[in-house]
């Protein structure tokens, strides 16, 4: 990323500069978490404050674009019936181990947010059903509860280097998974 500002070349460079904060945004997203400074992300994207409020009023905002991309990994693998619940379920870890801060904001009260969780619970409903159906998941297991475990999870994630994440990551669900399980 670059840390100094480009010349301003006016609205023919607004997609440009967009794309740049989302960047700035999901790298430091993932190193910094969520509260990362939006200065620094402006800083990074090579724009000015300006410019970044102009994209995204409010650090939500930001954060819903930021992820939008994993999302829409998450929707195509949930709904392609070949998908197992164990599927999805890597796909969301590897995001949090990714950056934690996906998860951070998927247990945050925002109603924007809010509506990303209950989104990525809509997903889940799926996989979940045919984990039930072959005997994988347990009947009392709901999608709240994965939401959940993969919150615990990326809760713990935020708190150790990224050298580690995967190996707890992979320790917590095997801890996880025998509460799931039949």
């Amino acid at each position: 990323m670059a840390n100094t500002r480009r010349p301003n070349r006016g609205p023919s460079a607004a997609a440009e500069n967009r794309a740049a904060l989302i960047a700035a945004a999901r790298e430091l997203f993932t190193t910094d978490g969520l509260d990362a400074p939006l200065t620094s992300i402006a800083r990074a994207a090579g724009v000015g404050q300006g410019s970044l409020y102009r994209h995204f009023p409010d650090r939500v905002s930001l954060a819903l674009a930021v992820f939008d991309e994993g999302i829409k990994a998450l929707e195509a693998l949930a709904t392609d019936p070949a998908a197992t619940l164990d599927d999805v379920l890597a796909l969301t870890t590897e995001q949090a181990i990714a950056s934690t801060a996906f998860i951070a904001m998927v247990s945050a009260t925002d109603p924007r947010i809010m509506a990303l969780r209950y989104q990525v619970e809509a997903l889940l409903e799926g996989p979940l059903a045919r984990a039930r159906e072959a005997g994988r998941v347990r009947e009392h297991v709901t999608t709240e509860d994965l939401v959940t475990a993969l919150g615990m999870i990326a809760g713990l994630l935020a708190k150790i280097p990224a050298d580690l994440r995967r190996e707890t990551a992979d320790r917590a669900w095997l801890l996880l998974r025998k509460g799931l399980e039949p």
